[in-house]
């Protein structure tokens, strides 16, 4: 689950600028410079200027008039889940917020998605859950990380797939792209706690949709507090 991005000249654009407009320094109704001032800024071609440019217009975050000006938009408003996972892979640490928010809806995600996955999955489905969850929580501690978030990923995503919402697997994808790229976050919030899956895995086995949610939200919820 690597998160390297090939650097070019054109995401080196696209990353000082979109750090820009995410942390304020360029405001919704603020003015792009032009393709010729940022090329001699960067010190690139015009080529890769307008690359970031269209990637950061289909995030969401600026909009450009073809013949008139470019403007930033509030991302607020005008993005969706493509500004998180526009965020996947930066060598920058992201904003505060956007962890925070990205962790907070993991978290709603994932107690509603364990709830109706316990309640709506069959008992294969449910049962093939609680091995993928022993199966990461013996990993814990082992000191082979990537393994370990493999397996975490494969215990939750199985877990989204059982809850039968598709809206929630989309969103989980986006999610799952941010967090790779949240570099140092992503580590203080690794699986740390066998126990707690293994509960989670079995209370999902036994089909009881409350005590799923339960324990879910104890794990999910506690990571928002070790990335702060």
């Amino acid at each position: 689950m690597s998160s390297a991005r090939p650097v070019t000249v054109s995401l080196q654009v696209h990353d000082a600028l979109r750090r820009r407009i995410l942390e304020g320094d360029l405001v919704p109704g603020d003015r792009i410079p032009s393709e010729r001032v940022l090329a001699e800024e960067f010190g690139v071609n015009r080529h890769a200027v307008r690359e970031a440019l269209k990637r950061l217009e289909q995030a969401g975050l600026i909009r450009i008039t073809h013949g008139g000006a470019t403007r930033v938009l509030d991302w607020r408003d005008s993005g969706g889940l493509e500004v998180m996972l526009d965020l996947g892979g930066d060598r920058l640490d992201p904003p505060a917020e956007i962890v925070r928010s990205v962790l907070e809806m993991r978290a709603s995600i994932g107690v509603d998605a364990a709830r109706l996955c316990a309640g709506r999955a069959g008992e294969v489905l449910r049962h093939e859950i609680k091995v993928l969850g022993d199966e990461a929580a013996g990993l814990v501690g082992s000191g082979d990380d990537e393994a370990l978030d493999l397996a975490f990923a494969a215990f939750w995503l199985a877990i989204v797939d059982g809850s039968g919402n598709i809206a929630y697997r989309l969103s989980l994808n986006s999610l799952l792209a941010a967090m790779i790229g949240f570099g140092d976050v992503a580590a203080r919030v690794r699986a740390d706690d066998a126990e707690v899956i293994v509960q989670l895995g079995r209370a999902i086995a036994a089909g009881d949709p409350e005590a799923a949610a339960e324990v879910a939200g104890q794990m999910l919820r506690a990571d928002i507090e070790r990335a702060s």
